[in-house]
């Protein structure tokens, strides 16, 4: 009985067998025929990267701090992307990491304050965050982003765009004095960023880099503190910082570059005076 059985079922399955290998195959060629994006299927255009061609401009209007404000870098650039799938989310826009930062305000042969990034400076990561500090690993979430909601029929064109630039405020005064005598006699900043082109899966977080684009802004003032008021402070060295480089390949995104904290909550400020231990006058948030 169980060998007849058997016999009576076996040609049945053989019927059965090239359905099955059918649904299988079919399955898996639903899968493999998924549209999916990918860096190939994605045109850019119209890259561009530069910093204004004016000086950095210095302001004395305060008898409290110095400020100076620094020409802008400017990026900008077109995409087409291909059609997004349904239940798909892609978020196309500039990611933007500070990679070295030296801030340095000199009083004289009393010490100096700076501003530093502790990870940075120990070499603990190779970049940090420049994040507007809530739309995170972007810079910014106005023209900086464009969001792709699936599905979409049809390839969609868009441009995005962003600036930055610094406007810091110096104590003319010793930063941890209860004087207002002003002290200031010199300002020294140098700091580098890479700013990458991306397009990110929402869901996923599958990322695509599209460009990368390296630069750098350099500030050097010269401050006489017993000059009068408005005409204390000279810009020395370079009026025009050197232009961006739009790289020819693609550079990978640091972890530290994607998520918190961001370069303004990560840095300190710091009192190294010429003689006794550094103090730390502002910590990181």
């Amino acid at each position: 009985m169980c060998i007849l059985a058997r016999y009576h079922l076996f040609p049945s399955f053989l019927v059965l067998l090239p359905l099955l290998v059918a649904c299988t195959m079919g399955c898996i060629q639903s899968i493999a025929c998924k549209p999916r994006i990918r860096r190939e299927n994605i045109v850019v255009y119209e890259v561009s990267a530069s910093i204004d061609q004016c000086p950095t401009i210095i302001e004395e209007n305060s008898p409290i701090v110095l400020r100076y404000k620094t020409p802008y870098f400017r990026a900008s650039a077109g995409v087409v992307m291909p059609p997004v799938p349904r239940n798909e989310t892609w978020v196309v826009g500039w990611i933007q990491a500070c990679t070295q930062m030296e801030f340095f305000n000199t009083y004289g042969d009393i010490g100096m304050s700076s501003w530093e990034i502790p990870e940075l400076r120990e070499g603990r990561v190779k970049a940090i965050s420049d994040s507007d500090g809530v739309s995170y690993p972007w810079y910014g979430n106005t023209t900086e982003t464009v969001t792709l909601t699936g599905p979409t029929s049809k390839p969609s064109r868009l441009t995005v765009s962003m600036n930055d630039n610094f406007y810091p405020s110096v104590t003319w005064a010793v930063p941890i004095s209860n004087s207002n005598t002003p002290m200031l006699t010199h300002i020294t900043r140098d700091q580098s960023f890479i700013t990458w082109l991306v397009a990110m899966n929402s869901v996923t977080k599958e990322r695509i880099v599209l460009q990368t684009v390296r630069w750098r802004m350099r500030v050097d003032i010269a401050v006489d503190p017993d000059m009068p008021l408005g005409s204390r402070a000279s810009l020395i060295g370079r009026s025009y910082q050197e232009q961006p480089h739009i790289l020819n390949y693609q550079e990978p995104i640091p972890p530290n570059a994607l998520g918190r904290p961001n370069a303004n909550d990560a840095q300190v400020l710091m009192w190294r005076p010429r003689r006794g231990a550094p103090l730390v006058v502002i910590p990181a948030k």
